[in-house]
């Protein structure tokens, strides 16, 4: 399996994720280097109506935020895997599920216990049958 087929594989962990109400944060992490770009981190946001994500990217000196729909979110996140960050982590109430890239640039998704014991107040709060993308 080709890593893009991963990363889509992971994404579509969010989204479901999103969809059973489970969600509370998605975070790019461990830089290759120092690297002007710390963290890039995912939280819900209701945009138009609709189910998006409110998109923080952390540099050294400043922060910017960008709003995005959930479907978007994947095209602007996904550059900078591998450039300058070596993991994903998705937060749900359920588990936490890594997206990770070794030595050889090779991703693999692995899970473990939960971190967060609450889902995304936003998403709890937003009616989940009326969820659209």
């Amino acid at each position: 399996m080709s890593n893009y087929e991963i990363y889509k594989l992971f994404f579509e962990s969010v989204k479901h994720s999103i969809q059973k109400g489970t969600f509370a944060k998605l975070t790019l992490a461990k830089t290759i280097g120092n690297t002007d770009l710390m963290n890039v981190y995912l939280r819900i946001a209701i945009l138009n109506s609709k189910i998006g994500f409110e998109i923080t990217f952390k540099y050294q000196q400043e922060e910017k935020i960008q709003n995005c729909s959930v479907d978007e979110a994947f095209e602007l996140i996904l550059p900078y895997m591998n450039n300058p960050f070596m993991s994903m982590l998705l937060f749900t109430n359920q588990a936490d599920i890594t997206l990770k890239l070794n030595k050889k640039r090779i991703a693999t998704i692995t899970e473990k216990s939960p971190t967060f014991k609450n889902a995304s107040e936003i998403l709890l709060d937003y009616n989940l049958k009326q969820i659209e993308f």
